[in-house]
């Protein structure tokens, strides 16, 4: 087989999930949305708290849900869903099969094997497109965040990143869009997708949690997620000068927080940006205060990302840890005002 989706258009953006799903969706059903509407109807945020002294580093925190394609779905009404296969040859011809109808195909897993982009760390549940196949040279063409025409990758390169041999694996995830049909309205997908973040953020909703473990079995996790996430993260940030993979955990945090296609700001800027959207488009839904506290969160997340990469290259240096800490607890003041104030009905997330 050889063949190339060549309509699918894709839209470089500032994170893979969103840039994907706005893409898609232009393809399938016509829509086309700003990224940061998308990944906010998405119910895009959270703040995932992961440790294990089986991961490299043995502490992750990620600023993203996990399921935000599927979320983003539901909430617009499309007819769009998301499976695992943990058969690896039948994983490759279900999405083969796709491609060779001319369907662009949603594809998950850890982007440091995918050979064009030459990640440095491993990182997994990156989302990326298959939008064509040459069996003769073995390559598939992908497309991703970053460049508008579609990457040579290597059918080891995609088989090996989407069901990784070591870390966190997404066991062969991908999407299919099953209608093209969009049922909500703007409205509704807001209405949707506030209450849903409002869920997971104040601890009302475990969903995101319960599905890494669920796939995640051996590894010995231990994961918060919301608020939650983000105390626990403040509570014990400070002690881990002590580690004795200190380094490596300041600078993947740093590296999460502010570089890997999070938008900056462990994507509380997108989120910012998607508030700001769903307030023009009905201003008495979101009260005028809450993209502000939103960027103050961002800038605070990306204040702390240069302390946590300061502190990557001073290993020793507590202070650094220290002021990690209160950072950490500074963010954990704004979105507890952000996620959780009981006076903002109706603009007030934590109410809707």
């Amino acid at each position: 087989m050889k063949t190339r989706i060549e309509q699918y258009r894709n839209l470089p953006g500032q994170h893979c999930g969103s840039t994907a799903m706005r893409s898609l969706l232009r393809f399938y059903c016509g829509l086309d949305l700003p990224e940061e509407a998308l990944f906010g109807l998405g119910s895009g945020i959270d703040c995932m708290f992961i440790e294990s002294p089986k991961l490299e580093p043995s502490v992750v925190v990620f600023g993203r849900s996990i399921t935000m394609e599927v979320d983003l779905a539901q909430a617009l009404g499309v007819d769009y869903l998301e499976s695992i296969e943990t058969d690896n040859v039948k994983a490759w011809e279900e999405v083969r099969r796709e491609v060779a109808q001319g369907r662009p195909t949603m594809l998950c897993g850890d982007v440091f094997y995918l050979d064009y982009r030459k990640f440095k760390v491993h990182f997994p549940a990156h989302r990326y497109v298959l939008v064509g196949l040459d069996d003769e040279t073995r390559t598939a063409w992908v497309a991703d965040r970053l460049d508008p025409e579609p990457q040579p990758c290597s059918y080891d390169a995609v088989a090996r990143s989407r069901n990784p041999p070591v870390g966190l694996s997404t066991l062969n995830l991908w999407g299919k869009f099953h209608g093209t049909e969009v049922r909500n309205s703007l409205g509704e997908a807001c209405e949707l997708a506030l209450r849903k973040t409002a869920d997971r953020m104040l601890g009302r909703d475990s969903s995101q949690a319960d599905l890494i473990q669920s796939v995640a079995a051996g590894l010995d996790l231990r994961i918060a997620t919301g608020l939650q996430g983000m105390a626990d993260f403040c509570r014990e940030v400070s002690g881990w000068h002590d580690r004795a993979d200190r380094g490596f955990i300041a600078s993947y945090l740093a590296g999460s927080i502010e570089k890997f296609g999070t938008g900056g700001g462990n994507f509380r800027k997108m989120f910012a940006g998607f508030l700001r959207w769903a307030r023009e488009e009905d201003p008495g839904r979101i009260e005028q205060g809450l993209p502000v506290l939103a960027d103050r969160a961002a800038s605070c997340w990306t204040e702390l990302a240069g302390t946590l990469e300061s502190a990557s290259q001073d290993e020793g240096a507590k202070d650094l840890w220290k002021r990690a800490s209160e950072q950490a607890g500074g963010i954990l003041e704004i979105e507890t005002e952000l996620f959780a104030a009981p006076d903002r009905i109706p603009g007030n997330i934590g109410a809707c």
